[in-house]
């Protein structure tokens, strides 16, 4: 009886290739920042960088079309006092974006589609929580407006952006530097890896540890981890030996892992970059010049090694586009936008097919920009999967939409001894309420105070309704000017 020796799969032939070089984007000072973050965030309408500036934190935003040489003066998004460290795009509004920096805070910025006059210098909203650096940020997968923040203090918050309020603080469940944080597809879970060598598993909501794995790999250097879309955790790290190695672990036994290769020496921290449509996980070294692709699947030995892509320079960082802003036509799987010295060169993955017509079996329905749950729905125990949309006539990212900001009532809040914190209400807190607060028996012993008090959140209230009808007005002037330069085009 004959054996099958050549194992079938439609992604044995993924073809990789740098793009042409006047669809680079040249002269850009890339950050030289020591921190291992990818440097680079993309989505289907703009292109952003961390660069080098002066004086602070930037980085630079530029709409993908916007090829070649960058003007030295082109407007940078400005704001931070200290080096920014992580940048990621919201997957529900291709025009808002996170940033993270050394300064201790995380930044929320609006991009307008239009090209900015001058620096952007004012975010939509500023989060201060972190007592010491900021280096990693992760939008919620389902849920609007949810971000977690990880930073040098050991601290995970989970905050809404349309509220500027800390959702959950997990303080208490990593004793060493957080190394990677990770959703799971419908944002029910967090995988972590931690400078104390263990991968831990999360419920946020219920503020515990549903899973650990002490030492998934033996050596010293950086973990990284990330969900695969059956539940399986596919993790990067370093054996004893300093041989770089993936591993795949069933998060049910965490005793052996599923699946473990040795790769290299080399010893740049492997960035996972893993596509849930396609299986396909892509391991791209910091300093590396090459790019490596697994096909992870149900049949031995698991993790099936698939190519490798190799290009003479090495790379400072890498971007990896969301599946809905890839062309379908020419049956591309995926776009990376590798960060060189002074320069970003997109190479892209495509599997090659004779048909011009739509691959259905590349590409199966994917997640859209629409949120599947709000935020309060997310915090209240709800879990919903992504909400899908079908590629076979291309992706049309929809025009600029404004993230408006609701800042909850000054009494709505929980002031604690000499310092305000924002916290989420009794109902939806896992944690037992605060002791009753000092404003209490003051607004019940003294009407005049409390007269007083109202007057002020009235007057307060009414000047941020005015600031915000200004803002309103100033975003729909902008779209005007952008559809007149358009027009003149």
């Amino acid at each position: 009886m004959s054996r099958r020796v050549v194992r079938r799969s439609k992604f044995r032939h993924v073809f990789g290739q740098a793009a042409k070089a006047d669809q680079s984007y040249e002269d850009i000072r890339v950050s030289k920042v020591t921190w291992d973050s990818s440097f680079c965030a993309v989505n289907p309408k703009f292109l952003a960088i961390i660069v080098e500036a002066g004086g602070g934190g930037a980085f630079i935003v530029l709409p993908l079309a916007k090829t070649g040489r960058v003007d030295k003066n082109y407007p940078l998004v400005t704001g931070h006092t200290a080096p920014v460290l992580d940048i990621d795009w919201c997957p529900h509004n291709d025009n808002v974006i996170a940033s993270a920096s050394d300064d201790t805070t995380v930044m929320v910025w609006q991009i307008p589609d239009c090209t900015p006059m001058r620096n952007i210098t004012e975010p939509i909203l500023t989060l201060e929580g972190h007592s010491k650096r900021v280096g990693i940020l992760c939008w919620h997968p389902t849920a609007r407006n949810v971000l977690l923040s990880a930073g040098g203090d050991n601290v995970i918050l989970i905050w809404n952006v349309g509220t500027g309020e800390v959702l959950l603080s997990l303080d208490d469940m990593h004793p060493d530097v957080i190394h990677s944080v990770c959703w799971n597809s419908n944002g029910s879970l967090l995988a972590t890896t931690c400078k104390d060598k263990n991968l831990r598993i999360i419920d946020p909501r219920k503020g515990q540890v549903v899973a650990e794995r002490a030492r998934p790999h033996e050596g010293a250097r950086p973990l990284r981890a990330v969900f695969t879309a059956d539940g399986k955790l596919l993790s990067t790290g370093f054996s004893r030996m300093s041989e770089r190695q993936v591993a795949l672990w069933d998060p049910n036994n965490f005793e052996e892992p599923v699946a473990l290769q040795e790769m290299d020496t080399s010893n740049g921290v492997l960035l996972p970059f893993y596509d849930p449509d396609s299986s396909i996980v892509y391991l791209c070294g910091k300093g590396d010049s090459s790019i490596r692709y697994f096909e992870i699947t149900d049949e031995p030995p698991f993790v099936h090694y698939l190519n490798t892509f190799s290009s003479k320079e090495p790379q400072r960082g890498m971007g990896f586009m969301p599946k809905r802003g890839l062309d379908v036509s020419k049956c591309e799987i995926a776009r990376f936008y590798k960060l060189h010295e002074r320069k970003c060169e997109p190479i892209i993955m495509t599997v090659p097919r004779k048909s011009d017509l739509f691959q259905d079996d590349l590409y199966p329905d994917t997640p859209g920009p629409e949120p599947a749950l709000e935020a309060d729905e997310w915090l209240s125990g709800q879990d919903a999967e992504p909400v899908l949309i079908s590629l076979r006539d291309g992706y049309v990212p929809p025009k600029h939409r404004e993230l408006r900001v609701t800042k909850r009532n000054i009494l709505d809040r929980r002031p604690l001894v000499g310092k305000i914190r924002l916290r989420s209400t009794p109902a939806q807190s896992t944690h037992p309420p605060p002791a009753p607060f000092l404003t209490q028996p003051l607004l019940s012993s003294a009407p005049q105070q409390q007269h007083t008090l109202e007057t002020l959140l009235e007057e307060i209230k009414a000047l941020r309704e005015q600031v915000q009808a200004q803002e309103q007005r100033i975003t729909a002037l902008e779209n005007m000017l952008c559809e007149l330069v358009d027009g003149t085009d």
